[in-house]
């Protein structure tokens, strides 16, 4: 198989080419390194049967040709983070809307499948949990610029569903609740790498909000064994899907395990909303998703319990730490080496 990530070089991303490189398969990586990278690929790049393109999606051409020449497309490539949304509406409505419609443009020309990277967000301001996949979705107004990111996400949605209903293009729609794990950053408002960060710091844990929130948090590699499971599933094309774990915490309490995971003597401080971000902001009180479609379309559901995802996390930022530790220092050293030495009587 050859397989066409965008956004591949991305925290989901790379790990998915990582299960697609260790199956055996080929795999193709689009992506402009707005969001993702090249660290997080770069164990990667000496595995002759990976190819990487730094480039975007709006470069029409190239898009055609890689995606010709794959048996099948995974589209991770979107605008993330709540930071990133507030900051740069007008980026996110067009990554998302328009890098969507090129890939399924693309794509029906052959009618490769197509696996479309959605999100919880689509469920707004539901106040039903779980959530199905039939459920009404609930939105802000339109002068919330939080709720560009929901809507264009469902604008996706409702597009590869219409190509695949008038096209045939088999698509198949997988809408991601918090996904987490190594290599994720905290640089775009992700709220575990940001604790995780802090406590390792000693800084403050910032909770926005009253941290009664709550999520549900999936291992990434729980999360890439369940988008394969998916598109191996004939009866799950032009199917929308539900691909998470069920187990509900809220940001407060999460913050606690942190700091117990971490041994951590970081005092935490709520943020309002309005400080955090800007005037006005909505959040969701629950996000919980219902898995009985993924358990049969796929045979499977993410299990990985939080307390091991906090460590994998915490196991690989402190390795990071260290070796952004050791790179400063041989910098300096061989600074210091070049110096010219004054002799002085």
């Amino acid at each position: 198989m050859v397989s066409l990530i965008t956004g591949g070089a991305g925290f989901i991303g790379s790990h998915l080419a990582e299960a697609l490189l260790a199956r055996g398969d080929q795999v193709i990586i689009l992506d402009d390194l707005s969001t993702g990278s090249v660290e997080n690929i770069r164990h990667l790049r000496s595995n002759r049967s990976l190819r990487c393109f730094i480039e975007g999606m709006m470069d029409r051409r190239l898009l055609a040709e890689l995606v010709d020449e794959s048996d099948i497309v995974f589209h991770l490539a979107a605008a993330v983070g709540v930071r990133r949304i507030i900051e740069s509406p007008v980026r996110t409505i067009e990554t998302n809307v328009k890098g969507t419609e090129l890939v399924l443009e693309a794509a029906a020309k052959k009618l490769k499948l197509v696996f479309i990277a959605s999100t919880s967000e689509v469920y707004g301001k539901n106040g039903k949990a779980p959530f199905r996949e039939d459920d009404d979705t609930v939105w802000g107004p339109t002068t919330t610029s939080r709720w560009s990111y929901a809507a264009s996400k469902a604008l996706d949605e409702f597009l590869a569903l219409a190509y695949w209903k008038e096209k045939r293009l088999p698509v198949v729609i997988g809408r991601l609740f918090n996904t987490v794990g190594p290599r994720q950053t905290g640089r775009y408002g992700m709220v575990l790498p940001t604790f995780v960060n802090q406590a390792l710091e000693g800084s403050p844990l910032t909770v926005f909000g009253n941290g009664k929130q709550s999520r549900c948090f999936g291992y990434v590699g729980d999360i890439v064994q369940c988008i394969l499971r998916l598109v191996a599933a004939p009866e799950a094309v032009g199917q929308v899907v539900n691909i998470g774990n069920d187990a509900e915490v809220t940001i407060g309490d999460l913050a606690l395990l942190v700091k117990q995971r971490t041994d951590s003597a970081s005092p935490i401080h709520f943020v309002p909303y309005d400080e955090a971000y800007e005037p006005g902001f909505e959040d969701m009180a629950r996000r919980v998703p219902c898995l009985d479609k993924l358990v049969r379309l796929a045979g499977l559901r993410p299990t990985t319990p939080l307390s091991a995802i906090i460590d994998k996390v915490v196991a690989h930022q402190s390795a990071r730490d260290q070796r952004v530790m050791r790179t400063t220092r041989r910098r300096s050293r061989d600074l210091l080496s070049t110096q010219p030495v004054s002799t002085l009587d």
